[in-house]
């Protein structure tokens, strides 16, 4: 059974969120659409964790918005192992530029970082970044220069939860599990924040993932094409090309190419990660993604992981009966949630969006990447989990299901329960799993 805190704590939680959700519902109905841009977020409800583009503790991190017309936003994850490649190579470049040999001059030691700011001692504290990084006098992170050899990473897209009408991808829990899974999983993890309920109803949040998915995939075309026209930007100086080939690159979008993205990401290898309702939305991206096919190259989804998907339905489960008033998100307040994301007069527990076996879902099961399940011992939503990992097992997809004992919902991402040894495994598991399907040597089965 989980401990005397965690009880208390879902207590104090359910309280809070059983407040929050009628006051939504009130707000709601005395106003029109005022948030016509969008909400990813509620400042006065959860803790933010500031972005940091430098590797301080293995994983450096910035905040970007992906559709002007909107809110929407993603937060990168870029680990520090996507540096390893270059230390041996950029010393040698080094040397072989300034004509120095390790040990000629006792004097001098071969650079392999570089400082930031003027070179001359003018009294400021130069800070270091990592290898790989350029001199500038105003932006303190990481910038890649774009070199032939930079080390690819895999892409993930993680998918927060909270019910549809909470969370948001920088608050502090959701930045702890970010760098976690990016560190242990070695992965460039993209944090989607996407619009919430009430201000925006489905299908908001589900087209958001989907648009993301979509910017990847512009993204690695844009850098592609800066490639083919000579220009390097963010890092490294200009190639000198004729100005015509500059007003295409312009003119094709080059100069909003995400530098570490253009530098360490490897569309080609791309996974999704769902939180609680998240798992729902990177399953409905999932979908799309197979209907779209070569549409969306070169990015290609590979796997898949939900973890405790906030699935429900019309019929109850064994569980949703048994464990209906189980620890932070009880069935009658994701009910709740569920009325506030479903457009008014659509609210069936049947819906598309909420019960994945519903006939006419999407494309059929068998198409489906492999898909990895996490579920929690005390959670009422395991039994539709399991169920339909039980579905893509029987259309031979790869598909298992991971339960946690002792474990409830949210129990790897909370973060009062980021230290718990359920949440450990969990993402050290997730890790094992992922890496039979990102990594380029085949199957890898230590972390």
């Amino acid at each position: 059974m989980p401990g005397v805190a965690v009880k208390l704590y879902s207590l104090f939680f359910k309280f809070m969120l059983k407040h929050r959700l009628q006051n939504r519902i009130q707000i709601d109905d005395t106003s029109s659409n005022v948030h016509s841009f969008g909400v990813t977020s509620r400042r006065n409800e959860e803790s933010v964790a500031p972005s940091n583009p430098l590797f301080t503790d293995g994983v450096a991190t910035k905040d970007l918005h992906v559709n002007p017309g909107t809110v929407v936003s993603v937060r990168i994850f870029l680990p520090e192992s996507c540096l390893s490649v270059h230390e041996e190579s950029d010393q040698k470049w080094q040397m072989q530029s300034t004509g120095n040999v390790l040990g000629s001059d006792s004097n001098q030691a071969p650079l392999r970082r570089n400082s930031y700011g003027n070179h001359k001692n003018n009294g400021y504290s130069h800070r270091r970044t990592s290898p790989g990084c350029v001199a500038d006098d105003v932006y303190r992170g990481y910038s890649p220069v774009v070199k032939k050899n930079c080390r690819k990473l895999p892409v993930m897209l993680q998918f927060h939860g909270g019910g549809f009408v909470s969370g948001s991808n920088d608050s502090t829990a959701n930045d702890l599990f970010c760098r976690r899974i990016a560190k242990l999983c070695d992965v460039i993890v993209l944090a989607v924040g996407y619009r919430l309920a009430p201000e925006d109803r489905y299908p908001a949040s589900f087209e958001d993932g989907l648009n993301v998915l979509n910017w990847l995939a512009k993204q690695a075309n844009l850098a592609e094409c800066s490639k083919s026209v000579g220009i390097r930007r963010g890092g490294g100086t200009d190639l000198k090309k004729s100005d015509s080939f500059g007003h295409i690159a312009d003119a094709f979008g080059a100069s909003l190419v995400e530098p570490w993205l253009a530098a360490h990401a490897d569309p080609s290898r791309c996974v999704l990660l769902g939180v609680s309702c998240g798992g729902n939305i990177a399953d409905y991206v999932a979908r799309k993604a197979v209907e779209s096919g070569k549409l969306l190259d070169p990015v290609k989804v590979v796997a898949q992981v939900l973890m405790y998907p906030f699935f429900i339905g019309s019929v109850p489960t064994h569980s949703e009966i048994r464990l209906a008033n189980s620890y932070f998100y009880d069935k009658a307040l994701c009910t709740l949630a569920w009325k506030l994301f479903l457009p008014e007069g659509e609210f069936d527990l049947d819906h598309p969006a909420a019960n994945p076996l519903t006939p006419g879902r999407g494309p059929p099961l068998k198409r489906m990447p492999p898909t990895l399940t996490v579920i929690a011992e005390h959670d009422w939503m395991r039994d539709r989990a399991i169920a339909y990992s039980e579905e893509l097992r029987k259309v031979n997809v790869d598909a298992p299901v991971l339960e946690y004992k002792d474990a409830v919902h949210e129990f790897a991402t909370l973060d009062m329960l980021l230290k718990t040894p359920q949440a450990q495994a969990c993402a050290e598991d997730i890790a094992i799993w992922v890496k039979k399907y990102i990594s380029l040597r085949g199957h890898e089965f230590s972390y």
